[in-house]
């Protein structure tokens, strides 16, 4: 009332002109707000688009489309007001005019905000090198609880327009909410992580990852509850996101590049010329066109087994799911090359020794 009745007294001045009849001093409040709204529409808005245009970003264009309207409504709004306080009603019907014009504009503005953050979360899940944990995934939980806050804050700012007592209301708001938080605190946990885990991105769509419990296989989906991975055997693992954030995740696909390094590990018999044997298997690695050149493949000698002197063949290849096909191409590889350069692969057998055979009888 205070901004209004000084608002009245900046006009009072052009009122004058009009007379003192009531209704017309009211009737020019409101052509006044008119003349008002129009100049700020047509020209204030349009001068602001034509410089809005120049800029690369289409979000503030869409920004003063959306502003257009509920600034011209609010100005008519604040005009009417002002006519309703020179009109000089009855105490109740100036309550109940106000009050229908408060509900009406936070029903405008409610909508704005609504519109407005529903462009600013959609530019950032376009951006997910800026905003990590806004993302296409994330984007309906955030465009929800957007939605709710500002439903929550409208209504709450409409009761206070009819001078209703919240606090009741908020306080059995309050009750609800944490019964609601106990009855689905595995469903708030999954989408917790959910969240989380888009955001700090220990994985993503495509990577290999291996579980504490031993399973393998690609992530094929990151949702909101839980992540799905299929494994080589075309078995689709669902996991909910609350194990997933709390356990020790493998990702091979991780680090600077996709490329994933196999290890082939290979005996030979004591008494082999070792170094024939990494000449070998360099030859072997190095005729396999899916490991890659850069790291260069390597033979490292592990150790003296019971029975075998143990080496390793390593090489890398472009990604995780070729480690089988590639190990299977090597192992027969080598075992040809063993075959025919006579190098002994060791296996377990037992030698058995007769000490004495049984007399005749």
């Amino acid at each position: 009332m205070g901004s209004l009745e000084a608002l009245f007294a900046f006009i009072a001045p052009l009122l004058d002109f009009v007379g003192e009849h009531l209704v017309v001093r009211a009737v020019a409040v409101v052509l006044l707000a008119l003349l008002a709204a129009l100049i700020i529409d047509r020209l204030v808005m349009r001068l602001l688009r034509h410089l809005t245009a120049r800029t690369s970003s289409g979000l503030d264009d869409q920004i003063l489309g959306s502003l257009g309207q509920p600034l011209f409504q609010s100005i008519m709004l604040l005009g009417l007001a002002v006519a309703i306080t020179v009109l000089k009603p009855a105490a109740r019907v100036e309550a109940l005019a106000f009050s229908l014009m408060q509900s009406y504009a936070v029903l405008l503005w409610s909508l704005f905000v609504t519109r407005l953050a529903r462009m600013l979360l959609r530019n950032m899940a376009q951006q997910p090198g800026r905003f990590a944990l806004v993302r296409n995934q994330t984007l309906p939980l955030f465009e929800n609880v957007a939605l709710l806050l500002i439903i929550g804050l409208a209504l709450y700012l409409i009761f206070s327009a009819w001078h209703v007592d919240m606090t009741a209301w908020l306080a059995s708001a309050g009750i609800i909410g944490i019964a609601v938080g106990f009855a689905a605190k595995d469903t708030l946990a999954n989408l917790f992580s959910g969240v989380f885990i888009l955001a700090d991105a220990p994985y993503k769509i495509g990577d290999y990852i291996v579980l504490d419990s031993g399973e393998r296989g690609e992530v094929t989906h990151i949702g909101i509850r839980s992540t799905r991975i299929l494994t080589r055997g075309d078995v689709e693992v669902t996991v909910p996101n609350s194990i997933m954030g709390n356990t020790k995740i493998l990702n091979e696909s991780g680090g600077p590049h996709t490329k994933y390094r196999i290890g082939v590990p290979v005996g030979v018999a004591y008494g082999s010329d070792i170094d024939r044997v990494r000449a070998v298997l360099l030859e072997v690695v190095l005729a396999e066109a899916a490991v890659c050149d850069t790291p260069e493949p390597r033979v490292r000698l592990r150790r003296f087994g019971n029975s075998s002197v143990d080496f390793e063949l390593l090489g890398w290849i472009e990604e995780p799911s070729l480690r089988g096909r590639v190990v299977d191409a090597l192992l027969t590889a080598i075992y040809k090359r063993f075959m025919s350069e006579g190098i002994e692969i060791p296996y377990n057998k037992q030698d058995l020794y007769i000490k004495e055979l049984p007399g005749p009888e």
